[in-house]
């Protein structure tokens, strides 16, 4: 009797151990291969800093100094439309000015100046190609310069190229009428700013 439970634990000792064996081995193979150093190059914390402040010096060197001024105070650049429609806004009025705000690793937002009517949001991005750190993302002075450019040297392009949202998609309507408070603001304190002899009296 004994003889026979000996033989059938044995049989069922062996079935499990078919069974186990496979996803035990493939649990050892994962757990070697984590613990398996990858060479990975050295980390320079300092990087983005290097790279944004070179990116903060180009932006600075194309765009004007008010819009420099802008973003330096604000975080963003307000660029004017060029094409005589407003933009995704075809029912309107042609000729009316229109603009757009520029922030960094977010969506280009089209804006009616007059009355700070929300337009539409561009979802364009610009990856980093460069070895061996690439990335997703750029600086951030280097996507407002990216954007920037593209917006200035080439609306049309980009305008119809871009994923196009209604407002709120990714900004926050509240956050962009407060941001367009304080460009009122900061450009009405710029205009005191103003010496007397660089304005001619008629």
């Amino acid at each position: 009797m004994l003889l026979a439970l000996a033989a059938t634990a044995l049989v069922v000792l062996g079935l499990l151990w078919e069974v186990m064996a496979p996803p035990l081995g493939e649990q050892l193979a994962r757990h070697r291969a984590r613990r398996r150093r990858v060479p990975t190059p050295d980390y320079d914390p300092g990087r983005e800093r290097r790279a944004e402040t070179r990116a903060r010096q180009l932006l600075r060197s194309c765009v004007n100094d008010e819009e420099w001024a802008m973003y330096r105070d604000l975080g963003f650049i307000r660029v004017w439309g060029m094409q005589a429609e407003r933009p995704g806004d075809h029912a309107a009025a042609a000729g009316t000015p229109y603009a757009y705000l520029i922030y960094p690793h977010k969506p280009v937002l089209a804006y009616l100046p007059q009355t700070g009517r929300l337009l539409n949001e561009y979802c364009v991005a610009f990856p980093d190609e460069t070895r061996p750190y690439g990335s997703a993302r750029l600086p951030d002075s280097d996507d407002v310069l990216a954007k920037w450019m593209a917006l200035t040297g080439d609306e049309r392009r980009l305008i119809a190229t871009a994923n196009l949202h209604l407002p709120g998609r990714q900004l926050d309507p509240r956050q962009i009428k407060r941001d367009l408070w304080r460009l009122r603001q900061w450009e009405r304190e710029r205009a005191k700013q103003v010496r007397p002899e660089d304005s001619v009296t008629r």
